[in-house]
């Protein structure tokens, strides 16, 4: 069973099947609770090197972009398989990975 497998799995098992857009929020939420660690870790910034992320942080922000795109119809592994070809085109174009803007 793939990893977005798995969290569809998980979600239909306990009953927290939910829209769309309440997915997209709880995403926002659980990214923005990794930036708050780091922004602590590292005094606003002010100490870069000293950037922590706890691994429970990270798996729940992880668990929340899975189900995204389980609520969304995408397929995960396409969409990250997309998503590299895209940056590796830009890389081989302009040598930047970035969008340019």
């Amino acid at each position: 069973m793939d990893r977005q497998e798995r969290v569809a799995a998980f979600v239909d098992e306990q009953g927290w099947k939910t829209d769309l857009a309440y997915r997209v929020l709880d995403l926002q939420s659980e990214v923005g609770e990794i930036a708050d660690e780091v922004t602590t870790t590292t005094d606003y910034g002010a100490s870069p090197a000293e950037a922590r992320v706890a691994v429970d942080e990270v798996g729940d922000a992880l668990f929340a972009l899975l189900a995204v795109a389980e609520s969304a119809g995408v397929d995960a592994d396409e969409a990250l398989d997309t998503a590299i070809a895209k940056y590796e085109r830009r890389i081989a174009e302009t040598g930047d990975g970035g969008s340019g803007e």
